[in-house]
């Protein structure tokens, strides 16, 4: 019998979960923060790209696209459960470079936004929805493929049904789970009733527990470069303990 491949465990992750039991993938910024979380238990891990440029000096969205591919190489190298890469809006690679870069790092899935952060906007739906239609056709099966929806961060007029029609685009060009960022709890059930297939929500450090996360709809939890920015203030409370 052939044992299934890290995608095909990603992607089994997310399906046939009851509600409250959404997939939790904490966000490692270095491969010492993914082997701790692998070491807790959990199943698989993403990577939070503006957590991985803070690990390596750069504000979010300024990552050179080689330190980014590095640094998600350096996390998958150090663990054994299956890595997905926020790898943000694909630095202007052509679908196949893309893929061939993702896959070279070992990682098996894949966070790919619509914000448009040359003009500060969204990307047109249908666009975007081609360009990812792209991504699936070259990766196939060896790729999770994480669509974000950005309406909810860039004040779309009514960013829950902008976020259900966007969805309906990236689910049938070939997103194995779409991602509301900035999706407040309440919007939650209505994404749910309008979005098939799995919901990936972003959880605060305050807010809704992550059972209550999944009790509202959401069928993963991320949480961006929370996890990291948690870790900093530690170490900060640390070294000033030291002075």
């Amino acid at each position: 019998m052939v044992s299934p491949s890290p995608a095909d465990t990603l992607r089994a992750l997310h399906h046939d979960r009851s509600p409250g039991d959404a997939l939790v993938l904490p966000g490692p910024w270095d491969a010492a923060s993914a082997r701790v979380f692998e070491e807790t238990g959990f199943p698989a891990l993403a990577t939070p790209s503006a957590g991985v440029a803070a690990s390596l000096g750069y504000e979010d969205g300024q990552t050179p696209a080689d330190e980014m591919f590095a640094a998600v190489h350096r996390i998958v190298r150090a663990v054994s459960v299956p890595v997905s890469a926020d790898i943000e809006g694909g630095y202007g690679l052509a679908p196949k470079e893309l893929v061939a870069r993702l896959l070279e790092t070992g990682a098996v899935g894949c966070n790919l936004e619509d914000s448009d952060h040359a003009n500060g906007s969204l990307k047109d739906p249908q666009q975007q929805a081609d360009w990812l239609a792209e991504v699936r056709s070259v990766a196939g099966d060896r790729i999770v493929l994480n669509a974000r929806i950005d309406t909810f961060i860039r004040g779309a007029a009514d960013p829950i049904a902008e976020a259900i029609d966007r969805a309906r685009l990236y689910v049938a060009a070939g997103a194995d789970c779409v991602y509301p960022i900035g999706a407040p709890p309440e919007a939650v059930p209505a994404l749910r009733a309008g979005i098939e297939g799995p919901i990936n929500v972003g959880a605060p450090p305050e807010g809704p527990s992550l059972r209550e996360w999944g009790e509202l709809g959401a069928t993963r939890i991320t949480f961006g470069p929370g996890l990291q920015r948690r870790a900093a203030a530690a170490v900060r409370e640390i070294a000033e303990g030291l002075r």
